[in-house]
């Protein structure tokens, strides 16, 4: 039997028709080359090589062989190509979830991490409400969602992310604007914009109200954080929203007050119990929790989260 070795040095005294050559060829020294040679000769009884002028050329036995050994190295350049691409990620794709607060800036800046180390890696992003979410793992159309929230379901479990605060966003000129804080109690003094209270992510918001016992209107209910966003800056009201929406200035044109009250809360990932996670998710759960664990209100040194810096 020949090693994958040999036939690769015998494959290149073949193409270059010198031992030097194939030396030169493989990056190794030539009395290792012919001395191989020799050695496979000697053990399979079959001469390779006749030698004329200095050069090697194939014996008329071995004409079959060399055809095989090319079949066997065409082969092998398969199987370098195939493990080339699935290590930049070709032939595979990455399907992740995300509810609307994360998905705005934390999953962007995850992905860019993953497209550096997986450059040919097929993606596909959904955005997804609480119900959206349970289906599309248990049915395995993604391989995990990430949540501002936990639940409790036979089938799912959930990793931490990161911690979080709620932040008062404000439109510029509001008798608000321009101050550092603000108590749940004066916020429930202006109309506000915000998600049903009946929403897991609305519940979130609405804590700090329910916590201190504050009556509080919202006059506009909206469903997603960004359109709040859009909505405040359009100065029809103020809201309360999650620090990872607004997160390295994420959305301009609104000014972000910290609450005086201690708001901070869990997100999470969630996959399917039991299913294996492919190396692409498990290194974009890595990337999230790594930018959302950057902007903690433990790690980021009193800083507002639209001030943050990025970590590299």
């Amino acid at each position: 039997m020949m090693t994958l070795r040999q036939v690769e040095v015998i494959r290149a005294v073949m193409v270059t028709g010198t031992i030097g050559g194939a030396a030169k060829l493989l990056n190794v020294s030539a009395p290792g080359i012919s001395r191989l040679v020799k050695y496979t000769e000697r053990s399979l009884g079959i001469r390779f090589f006749q030698r004329q002028n200095g050069r090697y050329f194939p014996t008329p036995e071995a004409e079959n062989i060399f055809e095989q050994i090319n079949g066997v190295y065409k082969k092998v350049d398969d199987l370098s190509e195939i493990i080339s691409k699935i290590g930049r990620g070709g032939l595979s794709e990455l399907r992740i979830g995300s509810v609307p607060s994360i998905s705005q800036v934390m999953v962007p800046r995850a992905i860019e991490r993953v497209r550096r180390r997986y450059p040919d890696l097929g993606i596909d992003i959904n955005i997804l409400k609480l119900e959206e979410a349970i289906d599309y793992l248990l049915l395995g159309r993604g391989e995990c969602v990430a949540m501002s929230y936990r639940l409790e379901h036979s089938g799912l479990d959930f990793m931490p992310l990161a911690s979080g605060e709620l932040y008062c966003i404000v439109p510029p000129g509001h008798e608000l604007a321009g101050r550092k804080q603000v108590s749940a109690a004066e916020i429930t003094r202006y109309p506000l914009i915000g998600i049903d209270p009946n929403d897991p992510y609305g519940r979130i918001m609405a804590e700090i109200f329910a916590r201190h016992r504050l009556d509080y209107n919202i006059t506009i209910r909206a469903r997603f954080g960004t359109t709040v966003c859009a909505l405040v800056k359009a100065g029809l009201g103020i809201a309360i929203i999650d620090q990872f929406t607004v997160a390295h200035g994420g959305y301009p044109g609104i000014e972000l007050l910290k609450i005086t009250e201690p708001t901070r809360f869990d997100t999470y990932i969630a996959v399917k119990r039991g299913a294996p996670l492919s190396l692409h998710v498990e290194y974009f759960i890595e990337s999230l929790r790594a930018e959302m664990r950057a902007v903690e209100p433990s790690r980021g040194n009193g800083k507002t989260a639209s001030a943050r810096g990025r970590k590299k």
